[in-house]
This record gives structure tokens, C-alpha cells and sequence, in this order.
């Protein structure tokens, strides 16, 4: 991604928590500076419990309001009803595909209008700037960020 200002670190997570935080920066960031997301994002390990899929899948309505009335986190109730709802979506996903990381390369081969919608559309908040943002900060294949709303080809082949 060639010098998008306050663009997001690029990292390829090592686990499936790693990809559904890296997910949830996305879902949280949008409508707001990834500065304000950062400065919060300590809160958001600790409330979401590391980002343990499995764990955060589990919530219930007491753990929403929990989260609504946390200081340390962005409290959009929406944001946050999604980001659990996210977390089963992709338990569902390792169980049918083994890993985040194996159902994204189900995605590789789709022009890239369609994997923008392949990897947003099971999910909760996860337009398709936050899913060019979350397939770019996790490493994957994105057109140059000047051409991301024009490109209608297939990915490059290597992340630019």
C-alpha cells in the first residue's frame, strides 16, 4: 500500500485470534482515526479477552453490556454486538476450513470486487474499506490503495 496516510501496521497474524483482532481493528477503525483506535486498542485485548475466538463467541447479552459500559473501549453497540457475532461467523469458518488463513486463499483466485465481498459479507461492520484494510494489514494480495474502488480484475498475485 503505497503511502496512505496513518495507514494500519502490515502484519500476517500467527493464529485465527490473531486474524479476528486484526478484523475487529477494521470493523472499530471505520467512522474513526486508527490514532483513537491505537491509543484504545490495550482495552480492547483486555475486554475482548485476548481476542480468543472461541471465548468471545460465547458472549451472551450480560458480556455486551459489560462492554457498553467499558471506558477503555470504543463503546458502539453495534460495533461491539458485531464483533461477537464476527467471532462465531469465523469459528464456523475454521471448522470448515481449518484456519482463517485457509479460508481467505478460498478467496485468491476472484477478481477483486468479488473477494471484497467474499471476505465483508458474512461479516458484521466489515464494509469493503474495512475488508481491503483487513485483507492488506493481514498480509494478503490488494490493488494499489489509488485503485482500490476502480480495479476489477483479479488481485496481483503478490502483496504490492
Amino acid at each position: 500500500m503505497p503511502k496512505v496516510k496513518n495507514a494500519p501496521p502490515r502484519d500476517v497474524p500467527t493464529d485465527d485470534d490473531g486474524y479476528f483482532e486484526t478484523m475487529t481493528k477494521a470493523v472499530f477503525q471505520a467512522g474513526f482515526r486508527w490514532e483513537l483506535v491505537d491509543a484504545r486498542w490495550p482495552g480492547f485485548q483486555a475486554a475482548f479477552d485476548g481476542f480468543d475466538i472461541e471465548r468471545v463467541a460465547e458472549y451472551g447479552p450480560p458480556d455486551v453490556e459489560r462492554l457498553l459500559g467499558d471506558r477503555a473501549i470504543i463503546r458502539n453497540g453495534r460495533k461491539i454486538e458485531g464483533t461477537v457475532e464476527n467471532a462465531r461467523v469465523l469459528r464456523d469458518l475454521v471448522a470448515a476450513h481449518g484456519s482463517v488463513r485457509a479460508w481467505l486463499a478460498t478467496t485468491a483466485g476472484l477478481t477483486w470486487p468479488e473477494r471484497k465481498k467474499a471476505v465483508s459479507a458474512p461479516f458484521k461492520g466489515l464494509g469493503p474499506s474495512g475488508a481491503y484494510f483487513f485483507l492488506w494489514s493481514v498480509g494478503e494480495a490488494v490493488p494499489p490503495h489509488e485503485e482500490e474502488g476502480t480495479w476489477t480484475g483479479p488481485v496481483p498475485s503478490s502483496p504490492p
